[in-house]
């Protein structure tokens, strides 16, 4: 069966990139391994699916090119994809920048793309993995589930197939062996955002508290990244969004033998030494109470128990009886509370991978390997991955709509 385009991947990048190559006239075949298209897109925002942010900066988005991203955001952005969606009958609702679909469903998103592949007459076949591309062209062979190989002819080829990130829903790092194929560069693919782990027995005890806390990652003692809002103790370490967002540098630094340790603040708002004024404060109020029972009411019962043992106090030390130096203890740990890191969740707990094909090997105005001729790499299968807050399904929809639209032109044209 030949075709002018073919696609690796039915995810958020393979679904448009499939859209657009078709608008162009030509001929597509997006093949999936999974028994259905975009079931990580689903997944997406708990299922509300954030499918882009109005807000677009360079620090949104990481890669070992900086500039990158934005080169590639330039030829289809945050705008553009608000356009589009809204062509294909979704209602955007913002949400302090956050971008949803009015319906608050996932599956909205995922059904429009699917009813334009429809309408123009895109192919989609599921079940199918990918194992290998030979020539002419590009041959792609890919097994189905009884074992037996299909064999499918394309004069273009989109690699859509998702780094390793969720990899129960499709991602599994599979499209990295198909673009190394083609000589392709793969900068170690490893887990971003992503909760982390801690050897701290503290953690245990504090599993389960949620508490709002600024996030300051160091990597060999020297600081790394900050990011500030509600963080969740876990039995094997540290999770929320804050963590999340520095988690990328954290794993990396992690990979090359570094020592990495997050410094938490419980009190952003205020000063060590106002915080330590108000300490002094609440003892001299309840001078009957202990270190513990004065803190009641400031955090979570667990969370001031562990803060004063780690600030090296006894939690039944008498107001009465604390001292300044005690007191200025207990502050600084508040402000600054160690937690140990030594390794990150695995990719099964990943939203997102760092790493994968690098963006030096491919062209961002058409996403066209600079390798291979006709061949399209997408998504996180390169080495781009962005923050919380839509900006992974952002790029995938930027990168496939420019794969998908130079691929389909340029395969017509070609034919001609």
């Amino acid at each position: 069966m030949d075709y002018d385009v073919i696609i690796v991947g039915a995810g958020a990048s393979g679904l448009v990139a499939a859209i657009t190559a078709a608008e162009k006239g030509a001929s597509v075949l997006v093949i999936e391994q999974k028994e259905k298209a975009g079931k990580k897109i689903l997944a997406t925002g708990n299922g509300k699916c954030n499918f882009t942010n109005m807000h677009q900066s360079p620090d949104c988005y990481r890669s070992n090119d900086g500039a990158f991203a934005m080169k590639v955001l330039s030829k289809f952005d945050n705008i553009s994809t608000v356009k589009f969606f809204e062509k294909l009958g979704i209602v955007p609702k913002e949400r302090d920048g956050y971008v949803y679909p009015n319906s608050e469903q996932a599956a909205s998103v995922v059904n429009v793309l699917l009813m334009e592949c429809e309408r123009l007459n895109v192919q989609i076949v599921c079940n199918e993995k990918v194992i290998r591309v030979t020539e002419p062209d590009f041959t792609v062979h890919a097994q189905r589930q009884d074992d037996s190989v299909s064999t499918y002819f394309g004069r273009k080829l989109v690699l859509a197939a998702g780094g390793c990130a969720s990899p129960k829903l499709g991602s599994d790092g599979s499209g990295y062996a198909l673009a190394k194929a083609f000589g392709h560069t793969v900068i170690k693919p490893l887990p971003a955002l992503v909760p982390l782990k801690s050897q701290d027995r503290f953690c245990r005890t504090l599993s389960g508290v949620r508490t709002l806390a600024k996030v300051a990652l160091y990597i060999d003692n020297g600081f790394a990244a900050c990011e500030e809002g509600e963080i969740i103790f876990t039995d094997y370490g540290i999770s929320g969004i804050p963590v999340m967002q520095v988690s990328r540098f954290a794993a990396r630094a992690l990979d090359e033998g570094k020592t990495v340790h997050l410094s938490l603040d419980f009190t952003t708002g205020i000063s060590v030494d106002e915080l330590a004024l108000m300490l002094t404060e609440r003892c001299i109020a309840s001078p009957h109470k202990t270190m513990e029972q004065m803190m009641v009411g400031m955090f979570n019962s667990k969370l001031n128990y562990v803060v004063i043992r780690e600030a090296g106090l006894n939690p039944e030390l008498s107001c009465r009886a604390a001292r300044k130096p005690d007191i200025e203890k207990l502050a600084k740990r508040i402000k600054n509370f160690t937690v140990r890191i030594n390794g990150t969740n695995t990719f099964d707990f990943a939203q997102a991978a760092s790493g994968g094909v690098s963006t030096a090997e491919v062209d961002a105005s058409s996403m066209e390997s600079k390798i291979r001729n006709g061949l399209y790499i997408t998504g996180e299968l390169l080495d781009v991955d962005g923050t919380c807050g839509g900006y992974n399904l952002q790029w995938a929809w930027s990168t496939g709509h420019i794969a998908g639209s130079h691929a389909g032109g340029t395969a017509k044209t070609k034919e001609k």
